[in-house]
């Protein structure tokens, strides 16, 4: 079978490495071994799939359903396997194999067409909470993952470039960084996240209703996790009359439910809020970074 890589995956990874890199042209070897390794079946290559990974829909040689994953060391999928290994499927997709192959993860199948999205508003936002607390826990001993203070780092100095470049988005930049600053200093707890959660993170399940995919982990407190959350369907809230007040609602309603701070959930959703925008104008989206930043300013 030939393994073409969607094209939403080529262009995602084409923003993330723009000078290019040979992953995706030894992909194609590289998921006939792992077939091969692992003596699976092959139905299809998911599209529009993932912007981090190939995913291919597999069964096992005992015919059993399975996702087979691949990824570039950029997208880390070792610190993705430990946090899976470490959750042992409360509330995330279960790791199938025990031994280990790079870059490659071979997983339980969910229904990869059916998120939490697809239920109404309220009631996504409610089961995506309950699976995102589940995956709250103490991160192992010795932890292979960032922390939220590292990777904000990275982020802050690519805003702070971006702001210089660009003086329309310096304002909010200097008010997410602010922020930044103020949430490193006492944070409240240290706990194992999932770091990339939203609505289409969570997949109907057979073991339980909803589990999580494709954590991007780190170690922090629980209102960074919950702040992508809060932006989720940016594109309706900004669409709304009431935008502004739905948003300031909905953290107000995401942080009680959950026992987060609100103030800190608002903050950390404004700095990511401005960071995805930022990188979006960078990397060539700019309707995308006009309806984040124009979010972020209602917070």
């Amino acid at each position: 079978m030939a393994f073409e890589p969607p094209k939403r995956l080529v262009r995602a990874l084409g923003e993330t490495a723009p000078d290019g890199d040979d992953w995706l042209e030894k992909l194609p070897e590289a998921a006939q071994q792992a077939v091969a390794l692992r003596e699976l079946t092959v139905e299809r290559v998911q599209v529009p799939g993932g912007r981090s990974s190939l995913v291919v829909l597999v069964r096992t040689a005992d015919g059993t359903p399975a996702v087979l994953k691949l990824a570039p060391g950029r997208a880390r999928p070792e610190a993705e396997r430990a946090a899976l290994a470490h959750w042992d499927g409360r509330g995330a997709v279960q790791l199938v194999e025990s031994f280990t192959s790079e870059g490659v993860l071979l997983l339980e199948r969910l229904h990869p067409d059916v998120s939490v999205r697809s239920l109404p508003e309220a009631k996504a936002l409610l089961e995506a909470a309950g699976t995102l607390r589940r995956l709250w826990v103490e991160p192992p001993a010795d932890f292979p993952f960032e922390t939220v203070a590292e990777r904000t780092g990275r982020q802050a100095e690519a805003m702070r470039a971006r702001a210089q470049a660009d003086p329309e988005v310096a304002p909010l930049v200097g008010l997410a960084l602010a922020a930044r600053e103020e949430l490193l200093a006492a944070p409240p707890e240290h706990r194992l996240l999932h770091g990339t959660f939203r609505q289409s993170k969570v997949l109907s399940g057979e073991r339980v209703p909803w589990l999580a995919v494709g954590p991007d982990p780190v170690v922090g407190e629980c209102a960074f996790d919950l702040a992508r959350l809060v932006r989720d369907r940016v594109e309706d809230l900004i669409a709304q009359p009431s935008g502004a007040a739905t948003t300031r609602r909905r953290v107000k309603r995401l942080a009680e439910s959950l026992d987060v701070d609100q103030e800190r959930l608002r903050g950390w959703t404004l700095f990511r809020a401005v960071e995805s925008g930022v990188r979006a104008g960078r990397v060539g989206r700019p309707r995308d970074a006009e309806l984040l930043l124009e979010f972020a300013g209602w917070l």
